[in-house]
């Protein structure tokens, strides 16, 4: 019994989605730093506080909505949801989960602390009323996905380029408004009753959403990548050649929020779509590349 509530906690705490805790590892590749050992482990332990406090994060918007993700067609197999998993035992690892993420946060430096308290202070904030403000729930989400950008470079003494600040808001806008599109696709007449803020959403709103941001993510990944502080920095005019990856995926995702009823786990589809997968590793392989590469291509 005991053995079955564990898995179903960690099954809660949604160790798939734990993929967007990879953006921290976004500094360390572009300071050029990816194959410095003791930087990698330290981005390395941030990468895993914040799986932490991302799970708990989780637990505690599945404790609150319990009710409502059993009208979703897929969020009701949650455990919370479901009832097998209880809800006593999951507050529990919640309080002691943060209490250690906090804690364990000292180790790196106060501005990390600094960020896991602001992560922590927004996600709650958008769980327990701010995810009904139209747009604003979009931007907080976004918001968490630039902090833990941000968490990655400073544990390691990098400082952030507005370029990164710029194209992950945009990328992670996209996301967002790609999710909220599938909600309503999926959910049809009984979105509203599963998220209310849908009420304020319709089709028309989100494909321009959607198109806004998707234009702007290509067009401002391409001026970085064509910038004289990119060119200067890196030595090299070649970072261009990563962009065809970047527009590959967008119209990758879009076909699957438009045509395949996707889009409602950005997370799963990067795992699971082949396409998506090997556009990934195809933009990560040329980064690397052409960053650490120097005089082989």
């Amino acid at each position: 019994m005991a053995n079955n509530q564990i898995w179903l906690l960690f099954k809660s705490l949604r160790p798939k989605q734990w993929i967007k805790n990879l953006i921290i590892y976004a500094g360390l590749i572009f300071a050029k730093r990816l194959f410095v050992f003791s930087d990698f482990l330290i981005v390395s332990y941030a990468f895993l506080l914040f799986c932490l406090l991302t799970g708990c994060t989780y637990l505690i918007n599945d404790l609150k909505d319990f009710e409502k993700d059993k009208l979703h067609p897929k969020k009701k197999f949650r455990p919370l949801a479901q009832g097998t998993l209880s809800n006593l035992f999951a507050l529990v690892f919640i309080i002691i989960g943060l209490i250690a993420a906090l804690f364990l946060s000292f180790i790196l430096n106060y501005t990390f602390v600094l960020i896991v308290l602001i992560y922590l202070i927004m996600m709650l904030g958008y769980t327990f009323g701010l995810k009904e403000v139209v747009i604003l729930d979009a931007f907080i989400i976004a918001a968490g996905y630039v902090l833990r950008g941000i968490a990655g470079m400073e544990v390691i003494g990098v400082e952030m380029s507005p370029w990164f600040l710029i194209c992950a808001s945009l990328i992670a806008l996209f996301v967002v408004f790609c999710k909220r599109k599938n909600e309503l696709l999926v959910l049809g007449k009984n979105a509203v009753s599963h998220r209310n803020i849908l009420l304020e959403y319709n089709n028309s709103l989100l494909d321009q959403l959607i198109s806004i941001t998707s234009s702007s993510v290509v067009l401002t990944y391409s001026l970085y990548t064509l910038s004289p502080e990119t060119i200067a920095k890196f030595q090299t005019r070649k970072l261009v050649y990563s962009v065809p990856f970047v527009l590959f995926g967008l119209f990758r995702y879009l076909y699957l929020v438009y045509r395949k009823d996707k889009g409602g786990n950005a997370e799963k589809l990067l795992l699971i779509d082949p396409f998506l997968v090997l556009v990934a590793i195809g933009w990560i392989a040329t980064i690397i590349l052409i960053i650490y590469g120097k005089g082989i291509i």
